[in-house]
């Protein structure tokens, strides 16, 4: 099996290389520099060269507060850079794995969202990769809409560097506590896409590690396992307005995984822990 694999620069672009290269598959990865996704006939001339059997999207726009200002090149990444691939995945028959975000959902009530809710982003990156996925579903039948959130991997900044990056300089910091979702653990996430791209149990999933969690939460259990003296205190979302909206409900239901034949993702506590491992 030949796959493309866009945006091997980023957190997740990086694992599924790797996750490839160990199943014997022929991973061929390419960033901006081999491949500018907004621009239209540079991915039909290299797709058509690579002439994938399937390929996995993970290049995207991910600056959720620079986006509210830079909506323009956000959309031309994140809507039409994926609707540039899809165009090529159907041209040669490949299907195609696109990875979306939580951000679709408006993030209101408690309720885990499913793989087919109705979808209303809150910001700008949000309706940008809500348009990937509408650009997914207009030009091929055989695809993987993957939805993660709060992701973390070796390559690329992350919440988890950022707190232990603070936690050098500081003995107190405030994170917000009523935003309630489940980190990513790339490493994790690349074995299940694999895993999908070996099926053809094509659909919209949710996939993130088990378990949820706060912001706040999430920080002092990285301090804990880290072994960092550090007092966290909780915030609203109020009390720590950012220029994007954040969603406060970010639970997706995962059942779907299971009842397709998937293995779920470990604990996102046990991520975290074989994470701290590879990085400190």
């Amino acid at each position: 099996m030949r796959v493309l694999v866009t945006g091997v620069k980023g957190q997740l672009g990086h694992d599924v290389m790797n996750e490839l290269a160990k199943r014997g598959y022929e991973g061929i990865g390419v960033d901006v520099e081999e491949m500018d996704i907004t621009d239209r006939e540079a991915v039909e001339r290299v797709m058509r060269e690579v002439h994938p059997d399937k390929v996995v999207h993970c290049a995207a726009w991910t600056a959720v507060d620079d986006a509210e200002d830079k909506e323009e090149i956000c959309r031309k990444v994140n809507a039409l850079g994926t609707e540039n691939i899809a165009r090529m995945c159907r041209e040669l028959s490949a299907p195609m794995i696109y990875l979306s975000t939580d951000y679709v959902f408006d993030g209101t009530g408690t309720r885990p969202w499913e793989p087919d809710d109705e979808r209303h982003p809150l910001n700008v990156y949000g309706q940008t990769k809500y348009e990937g996925e509408l650009a997914v579903e207009k030009y091929l039948e055989a695809y993987y809409i993957v939805r993660i959130a709060w992701v973390f991997g070796i390559n690329g900044k992350n919440f988890i560097k950022t707190m232990l990056r603070l936690s050098e300089t500081h003995d107190t910091l405030t994170v917000v506590d009523d935003q309630v979702g489940s980190p990513t653990y790339t490493y994790d996430l690349a074995r299940l896409l694999v895993d999908m791209l070996e099926t053809d149990k094509y659909g919209r999933y949710h996939a993130t590690n088990e378990g949820l969690c706060s912001w706040y939460e999430f920080a002092k259990e990285i301090f804990r396992q880290a072994n960092r003296e550090v007092k966290v205190l909780p915030v609203s979302s109020e009390e720590y307005p950012t220029k994007a909206k954040r969603p406060h409900n970010s639970r997706m239901n995962k059942d779907k995984l299971k009842e397709m034949g998937f293995e779920p993702l470990p604990s996102w506590e046990d991520a975290l822990s074989r994470y701290l491992k590879e990085i400190l």
